[in-house]
């Protein structure tokens, strides 16, 4: 071969550069620059260890003691008596419901929480029904999240300014928590676990002075409160007091979303997950029922009235601090504590609902972009869906905390109903006669008919008042999900067919080089797992082309998404599999009797692995032209961009900016209604 005569005529070889555009620049400045995904420590750097989880995702269920207690109490009217019982089976309700997720995170130690219980336990169908009931209450607990903190932090301030400056405040904080989650999970977790700690110090000082205080007085509390029983039977009866106390403990529901946020969560959690998520449970659980149970009673010991443009929690505050030295600026820390501690909550929406909508995604309920991850290894997609439907949502309800729980409350428990009932079933299959079982079937017994009680109630009773739209969105966002499937399912039917008739390529016997020749031109397709599509791809390259192209190199990705991406073995096992695609590949072209060869690489991004890929290759292989197969469809819909990746597309259009030649080979998909639509609009007039 006579390499010094052709080579004498190349181009310069390409110089690869880093991108230091301003607008790159400015992103990472914002956000962080890429994770490296060569660095094996990388999953020990960015998961949480039991504390931090603590603060990330049980951040969710100790900040809703700031408003489900003050529904619970405020709902009991001149019966506050009743806050008693109601705080010990607030308490029993949380280590209940706690015991139940602890169960599921051995069973499920991938994560998932209740949609993967529901799938797994109860079919697909009431997994939907569970996943679309998560998204929706995430979105929520970040609307009801930093609608409480406004609430919380303006509760010493002017009325007038919670007025008017309460709601652009929660805004910016809702910007402000997109930009943090962008930049990954435990960044965001570091910045906020002081406020979460000040919390804790400044509401064990609020509590045991408000407990302690009257200590010394407990005979004549249980003789008020045994008074007031004795009335309020006489005055409503036992069915009036029981409806009054259920009616209560309903509304007080929002004391226990986020329980399920460790289980959901799992993947981020320091090995070994299963112990870290069961250590994690026992501090939210504890820390919970121990707040929202001594709210409660602070709350009747105090004799806590409603004021305007104060909170409960405030009142509260402002009485213990009275007897405190600096009492002032000890209410002032409290708040600021609390509503800084709701903004931390809000995490869980963007730490969970991500991960929800990437498990759908994975089962192609929602587009599938929403399983890939950022630079930062991120769910970036689903936040700024989870942070974008929160704005919306705070606009709709104007952040009013007190509807923003009855539509939140709802879905909760729709979906601990329906995880309680998978693990009962689950329960029922084990070994018949162990004490496990036993234990099991009588704990989420209890938990499901505690759950679907506070489920029926809070539906029935505040339908009209809010809960009529949280089901409205759910339900439609449950038949949005069906026909993205069914658009999925249709696509695959049709590629599948195509697998069945193109990977029958016969072998020419042609005796084919070992390595292929860098002076020859050179066909390089981008391709993703073996099949039609890339077949196709490959067939169409030789007929449109005949006896021009005597090499083939093939270039893939392997996309790490949220499937991948949990654990070093994951990312291995990941690599593996793209290899061997390839090599699929490069025996279908020996089989045609082109020498051919692969490369590949793995990445978050496909488009960008895919451009570096490109460039490396022109440099060993000047003469080669790049190819591509793109699904396109013959009657294109709006909604096709949504469901399908442009990455074809994207890199041509790379590639043409670094004058670098790509062919992109189409591959016609017909969805049988539309196609039917078409032939119909073909026929010519006047002929049947």
């Amino acid at each position: 071969m006579r390499r010094g005569r052709a080579s004498a005529s190349l181009p310069e070889p390409l110089e690869i550069k880093e991108d230091s555009s301003v607008g790159t620049q400015i992103k990472h400045w914002l956000i962080g620059r890429p994770r490296d995904l060569r660095d094996r420590s990388i999953f020990h750097a960015i998961t949480l260890i039991p504390f931090l989880a603590w603060v990330g995702m049980g951040a969710d269920g100790l900040s809703s003691s700031a408003y489900g207690p003050e529904e619970a109490y405020r709902s009991l009217k001149g019966h506050t008596y009743l806050a008693s019982a109601l705080a010990l089976t607030m308490a029993c309700t949380v280590m209940i419901i706690s015991a139940g997720y602890m169960r599921i995170i051995e069973a499920f130690p991938h994560g998932g929480g209740g949609y993967v219980v529901a799938t797994k336990l109860l079919g697909e169908k009431l997994g939907l029904v569970s996943g679309c009931a998560l998204v929706v209450d995430y979105v929520l607990t970040i609307t009801v999240s930093l609608s409480a903190a406004g609430d919380a932090l303006f509760s010493f301030m002017p009325t007038s300014w919670h007025d008017s400056l309460k709601l652009p405040a929660v805004f910016a904080a809702s910007f402000l928590l997109i930009l943090l989650n962008l930049r990954g999970v435990k960044e965001s977790v570091l910045i906020l676990t002081p406020i979460f700690v000040v919390f804790i110090l400044t509401h064990v000082v609020v509590l045991g002075l408000a407990i302690g205080k009257h200590f010394g007085e407990l005979p004549t509390v249980v003789s008020s409160v045994s008074s007031g029983y004795s009335s309020g039977l006489q005055s409503l009866g036992l069915g009036g007091m029981m409806l009054l106390f259920l009616h209560a403990y309903s509304l007080g529901g929002g004391t226990y979303t986020g329980i399920e946020a460790v289980s959901n969560g799992l993947p981020l959690l320091r090995e070994p997950k299963v112990q870290t998520g069961r250590r994690t449970m026992i501090y939210m659980a504890m820390s919970l029922a121990i707040t929202a149970s001594g709210l409660l009673l602070s709350y009747l010991l105090v004799n806590v009235m409603e004021t305007p443009g104060k909170t409960y929690n405030a009142v509260l505050i402002e009485h213990v601090a009275m007897s405190l030295p600096l009492g002032g600026a000890f209410v002032i820390l409290a708040l600021l504590s609390e509503g800084a501690l709701l903004v931390v909550a809000a995490q869980a929406g963007f730490i969970d609902g991500p991960r929800v909508l990437a498990n759908m995604a994975v089962d192609s309920w929602v587009p599938r972009r929403f399983s890939a991850l950022s630079e930062r290894l991120t769910t970036q997609n689903g936040i700024l869906l989870m942070g974008i439907a929160s704005l919306a949502a705070l606009y709709f309800t104007k952040g009013d905390v007190h509807t923003i729980v009855i539509m939140y409350s709802i879905n909760v428990f729709l979906t601990f109903s329906i995880s309680m009932l998978g693990m009962l079933r689950f329960s029922w299959r084990l070994p018949s006669g162990t004490r496990k079982k036993r234990r099991d079937l009588l704990l989420f017994v209890i938990g499901g008919f505690l759950c679907a009680t506070i489920l029926v109630v809070t539906i029935f009773e505040k339908f009209m008042e809010g809960g009529w739209v949280t089901l409205l969105v759910t339900g439609s966002l449950i038949a949005l999900c069906f026909l993205i499937r069914r658009h999925y399912r249709s696509v695959a039917a049709h590629l599948s067919q195509l697998d069945k008739v193109l990977d029958q390529v016969p072998d020419t016997g042609n005796k084919v080089p070992a390595e292929i020749d860098v002076n020859a031109p050179t066909a390089a397709v981008l391709v993703g797992n073996y099949g039609g599509l890339g077949i196709h791809t490959v067939l169409n390259i030789f007929r449109a082309f005949p006896g021009h192209y005597k090499n083939l190199a093939f270039l893939s990705v392997g996309v790490i998404d949220s499937g991948q991406f949990k654990g070093q073995k994951e990312v291995e096992a990941l690599r593996k599999a793209t290899d061997h695609q390839l090599e699929k590949y490069v025996d279908l072209a020996r089989r045609l009797g082109v020498p051919a060869t692969y490369r590949s690489a793995l990445g978050t991004d496909a488009v960008d692995e895919a451009e570096k890929l490109c460039l490396d290759l022109k440099q060993e292989h000047p003469l080669t032209t790049f190819f591509a197969g793109q699904v396109v469809f013959q009657l294109e819909q709006w909604y096709h961009r949504l469901l399908h990746n442009q990455t074809a597309f994207s890199v041509q259009k790379r590639l043409q900016m670094d004058g670098i030649t790509m062919v992109i080979l189409p591959v016609r998909v017909w969805e049988p209604k539309k196609k039917e639509k078409a032939v119909r609009k073909r026929k010519p007039r006047g002929k049947a």
